[in-house]
């Protein structure tokens, strides 16, 4: 294929346009002015091209089944959510209720299964945190996913291992090939062509089946946990490899989440939470012994895996940089929320990539500076990571944040997002920088590339990287004309 009278985003250099860019086997093969026609031709018209957009962080699977969750983002309290609950039973009597997005730190009371028992039903209800770190759930949902009776939430590792059994609370309809499929298309919309799946739950067998099953759209790397790790070994897949015949879906990292998180008050800090930190741990808490991470990572080298390595406190942070150094592992930390300059500097140092969803800074801010008062000039240091050399990639966390990439650019570079002020802005990175960090490492379109292109109705970098100019980005999925994935249309608007 030809794409002909195409200006080029100067994602890393400035190429004078417009320009021809021809397409084969998947690839970009030549790029210059007036090049022959030869095959299929299509015009671009003077519109925008640059690489396709990687989110590097997706729970894939959470993300599909969450247009059917209710919305609990608005409760400021255990009883506004019960409320929210009451009213989707009143409209849906017979079907359970799985919700999603509540923020209980600020609560004034802390949720509790008797108060969903007090509810007048006989179904499950799962209402699920908004930073996905703990289920709230009545006795009927603890019975159904085999969970010891309680009156508290259920966190972290035990909530993780619990998500993978939803299905016996939804049936598996909200996460069906076909439902994959939408989301993909809708992700595709959005100049998106691939995504880093670290769902909690499935492993290889799952995905090659999925995607058989017709959910096939875009470039998948399909994350693995500790509990698959023994099944990928065995089948001696290293990162990069197909999983299946078909060079899109790939394998991906080992997974590891190190600490929990600023909203549960379990992300592993160097100093104690400012208030309402968990007893007897709080700094927060780590998920594995030094021991136990150092393993998991010398057994992912050793058999050719990346490692994603979520740690969101400095204490977290600073424990993973010492295991990456320590086995030689490849790969990255997920988040890096709170962390020291230093520890950026050792990160630039071991070569150590930093994956960061700007959009969390938007939802944390306020939580920060009450709960880690005096650290927020450490939070989300884009800039720093940038200046010292390491290698940044953005995602979203979806549905944490919305699987959005042009909001992660946005918060990024304005990093407000409302009208206050930018946050700590001695932290934000030009737009152009986080297109780059958008696009999986490839910079301006050139021979070599994939075929993973996005043509745009205009040039993102035409601003001042100022609120006005994140605004504008953080709409640019309306300027979406045409997605290419390995040089084929994935999404063409009509």
């Amino acid at each position: 294929m030809l794409i002909r009278n195409a200006h080029l985003v100067a994602v890393t250099e400035t190429v004078p346009g417009p320009v021809d860019v021809r397409l084969e086997d998947g690839r970009v093969v030549e790029v210059g002015a007036d090049l022959a026609p030869r095959g299929t031709s299509y015009d671009a018209g003077g519109r925008w091209l640059m690489p396709g957009l990687w989110d590097q962080h997706v729970h894939l699977g959470q993300w599909t089944l969450a247009s059917a969750r209710l919305d609990l983002g608005p409760a400021r309290s255990s009883a506004d959510a019960v409320t929210l609950v009451r009213e989707r039973l009143e409209q849906w009597p017979d079907l359970p209720v799985i919700g999603w997005g509540h923020r209980p730190t600020a609560w004034p009371d802390n949720p509790t299964v008797s108060d969903l028992d007090a509810i007048d039903t006989d179904q499950p209800i799962v209402l699920i945190a908004g930073d996905g770190h703990h289920g709230w759930l009545n006795t009927t949902a603890l019975h159904m996913l085999a969970l010891p009776t309680r009156d508290s939430v259920v966190t972290e590792a035990e909530w993780f291992l619990a998500y993978g059994r939803l299905a016996a609370v939804v049936g598996s309809d909200g996460t069906s090939p076909e439902a994959y499929r939408r989301s993909m298309e809708a992700a595709a919309a959005q100049g998106v062509v691939g995504l880093v799946d670290l769902e909690f739950s499935g492993g290889v067998a799952d995905w090659v089946a999925r995607w058989s099953g017709g959910a096939d759209l875009l470039r998948i790397r399909h994350a693995c946990y500790a509990d698959g790790l023994d099944d990928v070994l065995a089948r001696g897949l290293r990162s990069g490899d197909p999983l299946d015949d078909d060079p899109r879906l790939t394998m991906g990292p080992l997974k590891i989440i190190s600490d929990g998180s600023l909203n549960t008050r379990t992300a592993w800090c160097c100093e104690p939470y400012a208030e309402k930190a968990v007893p007897g741990a709080e700094e927060g808490q780590p998920n594995q012994t030094p021991e136990e991470l150092r393993s998991l990572l010398a057994r992912a080298a050793a058999g050719g895996l990346d490692v994603a390595v979520h740690a969101i406190g400095d204490r977290a942070v600073t424990e993973a940089l010492a295991a990456f150094a320590d086995t030689g592992a490849r790969g990255g930390i997920e988040h890096v929320q709170l962390t020291t300059r230093d520890d950026v500097r050792r990160m630039a140092e071991l070569g150590v990539r930093a994956s960061v969803q700007p959009a969390h800074l938007l939802d944390d801010r306020d939580v920060t500076e009450r709960l880690w008062p005096g650290r927020a000039e450490r939070c989300f240091p884009l800039r720093w990571m940038l200046d010292d050399g390491v290698d940044v990639v953005l995602g979203s966390d979806a549905p944490v944040s919305p699987l959005d990439p042009w909001l992660a650019v946005a918060s990024a570079v304005h990093r407000s997002g409302d009208d206050r002020e930018p946050w700590h802005p001695e932290q934000s990175i030009t737009a152009r920088e986080a297109l780059a960090a958008s696009t999986d490492g490839w910079g301006t379109v050139a021979v070599g590339h994939p075929g993973d292109l996005v043509l745009l109705d205009a040039d993102p970098l035409d601003g001042g990287s100022d609120r006005e100019h994140a605004r504008r980005l953080q709409a640019f999925a309306d300027r979406v004309a045409v997605t290419w994935v390995a040089g084929e249309a994935a999404y063409e608007r009509g």
